[in-house]
C-alpha cells in the first residue's frame, strides 16, 4: 500500500482521503486520539486532542518519512490501551490489510469511549477501479496484465462493513464516495477525467473508487448529561415585623362586613 500511494493514482485517491479525514475529526473533541496504520495519510493533523498517537503493525514503518512519526508498535487486534480509554480512531486502509480485520475493529471498539468516533476510509468494490483490478486476477492466470490496485489484502464493500458496526454497537453517522475518475495510471491523464467527480456524487454516487465512513460508539443505558448551569438563586421575601403583621390584619378585618 505505501508503494501504491507513490502512484498518480494514488496520490490522487490520498488527497481525498485526506480531505474527508480532516473534515471528520476537525470537531471531535475529547483527550486521547490514536491512528493505526498508513503513516503516509496524517490523520489527526486537524483534530486538538492533547494526546496522539500513530501505531502501526510493521516495523518497516519506522524508517518511512511520513507526515508524523510512528509512535507505536502494535498487533492491531490487541492494542495495548485500557478499556473505554481513547476519544478518536482513525483506520486509514487498516481493515483491508488486517490479518483478522473483524477482531481489530472489535478491539477498537472496546478502547472507544462512550460516545467515542472511528473513521474508516477503504477501497470501494463496486467501483471502475475495482473492476480493472478483477480484470487482472483474469489476465494473471494467462501470464498477462498489471495489477492497478494493491495486490495484498481483503477490500472490505461499504455495506459489509457497515453490517460490522451494527454488529458491534457502532452507528454510523456519517459516510462519503469519492474518486470516480478511471483507473487510468497518468497523472495528465487523470486530469483530463477531473468532471468525473462533479458528476460523480449525483449520477452514480456509490461507484466512487474509495469510501469514508464515521461510527460512533452507542451504550444502551448510557446518557451524556449536558453541563451543570448555575441555577438562579430564589428572591427573599421582605420579612414583615410583628407590629406590622398585626396592624395590616386589623385593617383587613375592618373592611369586612358586619354580621
Amino acid at each position: 500500500m505505501q508503494h501504491w500511494i507513490d502512484t498518480p493514482p494514488g496520490r490522487y485517491l490520498l488527497r481525498w482521503e485526506q480531505e474527508q479525514i480532516d473534515a471528520a475529526v476537525a470537531n471531535i473533541f475529547g483527550y486521547h486520539a490514536v491512528q493505526l496504520g498508513l503513516p503516509a495519510v496524517d490523520g489527526l493533523r486537524a483534530n486538538r486532542m492533547p494526546h496522539q498517537w500513530l501505531a502501526s503493525d510493521c516495523p518497516e514503518d519506522i524508517d518511512i518519512a511520513a507526515p508524523r512519526a510512528v509512535s507505536l508498535l502494535t498487533d492491531f487486534s490487541a492494542l495495548p490501551f485500557p478499556s473505554s480509554s481513547l476519544d478518536l480512531v482513525v483506520l486509514p486502509h487498516t481493515l483491508e490489510f488486517c490479518d483478522d480485520a473483524h477482531a481489530a475493529l472489535r478491539e477498537v471498539v472496546r478502547v472507544l469511549v462512550p460516545e467515542g468516533r472511528v473513521v474508516i476510509t477503504g477501497f470501494n468494490p463496486s467501483s471502475l477501479w475495482a473492476m480493472q483490478q478483477r480484470r487482472y486476477h483474469l489476465y494473471q492466470r494467462v501470464g498477462l496484465g498489471r495489477p492497478f490496485l494493491p495486490v495484498t489484502g481483503e477490500f472490505l464493500g461499504f455495506w459489509r462493513l457497515r453490517d460490522w458496526l451494527q454488529l458491534l454497537s457502532l452507528e454510523l453517522e456519517s459516510h462519503s464516495f469519492g474518486c470516480y475518475r478511471p483507473g487510468l495510471r497518468s497523472e495528465s491523464w487523470l486530469q483530463r477525467f477531473d468532471w468525473m467527480d462533479r458528476l460523480g456524487p449525483r449520477w452514480w454516487p456509490i461507484l466512487g473508487a474509495g469510501y469514508a465512513m464515521v461510527g460512533v460508539k452507542r451504550v444502551r443505558g448510557m446518557r451524556l448529561l449536558g453541563p451543570a448551569w448555575k441555577a438562579q438563586p430564589a428572591r427573599l421575601r421582605k420579612s414583615v415585623s410583628v407590629a406590622n403583621y398585626q396592624h395590616q390584619q386589623g385593617e383587613q378585618n375592618a373592611r369586612k362586613p358586619g354580621p
